[in-house]
């Protein structure tokens, strides 16, 4: 792997753990619960709809909303950060083809 890809994957990563409490708090899973007419409240209600009326704990929504409100998790951060060095790799990795 030459050192422009591996510069890549380390951005990457570092720019999505940095931005994911950014952009949690704008689709609407906020410290103060899930805001009105945001993405995260349609979500909310597409999920209670399918679970007939409530939000199930261990949901998509439901572990959003935990991350929206305390913070994502160290794994969570892990799990993030692997999928922005991922892209960021690859990204990366397409800039420098040559045809």
């Amino acid at each position: 792997m030459d050192p422009f890809t591996l510069i890549g994957a380390g951005v990457g990563a570092v720019i999505t753990v940095a931005a994911a409490p950014a952009v949690l708090a704008a689709a609407g899973f906020t410290a103060g619960g899930i805001a009105v007419g945001s993405i995260a409240s349609s979500l909310m209600s597409a999920a209670a709809v399918a679970n007939g009326g409530g939000i199930a704990a261990g949901s998509v929504v439901a572990t959003l909303q935990a991350a929206g409100a305390a913070g994502i998790p160290l794994a969570g951060q892990a799990i993030v950060g692997t999928v922005g060095a991922v892209v960021g790799a690859a990204a990366s990795m397409a800039s420098n083809c040559t045809l």
